[in-house]
Formats: C-alpha cells, structure tokens, sequence
C-alpha cells in the first residue's frame, strides 16, 4: 500500500509539473510570436488536458483509497 501512494503521489507531482510548464510555454510563445501563430492556443490546449487527466486520477486514487482528502 505504501509504495502504491508513493506512486500516486508521484503521479500527481509530475502531472502538475507538467502543466506549469505548458503554462509557462504557452506565455512564452504569446511574447515571442505576439499571437501570430497558433502555438500559444496549442498550449493551453494540451495545459487544459492535462489538468483534467490531474483532476480523473485525483478522483481515481481518492476512489481507490491511495490518497485521502
């Protein structure tokens, strides 16, 4: 059990992580391209998937009993 919230948590860290950094992209390429492309869109795009594959797996662990609210 020990090593199965380890891992739950892990999960969550890299997946927030992960979406400040596509966050951070996203602000980078609005100062770089000044909205001339479509890569800042792309970026949120892919922060707001990834926030909600954040907010199922916090559900699934909670479900399962890994983590407690």
């Amino acid at each position: 059990m020990e090593a199965n919230v380890s891992l739950g948590k892990m999960l969550v860290a890299t997946i927030f992580v992960a979406i400040v950094i596509s966050l951070g992209s996203a602000m980078w390429f609005l100062v770089k391209d000044k909205g001339g492309s479509d890569r800042m869109a792309r970026g949120l795009t892919i922060r707001i998937g990834l926030s909600v594959a954040l907010f199922i797996l916090l559900y699934v662990l909670n479900l399962a009993g890994v983590i407690q609210p």
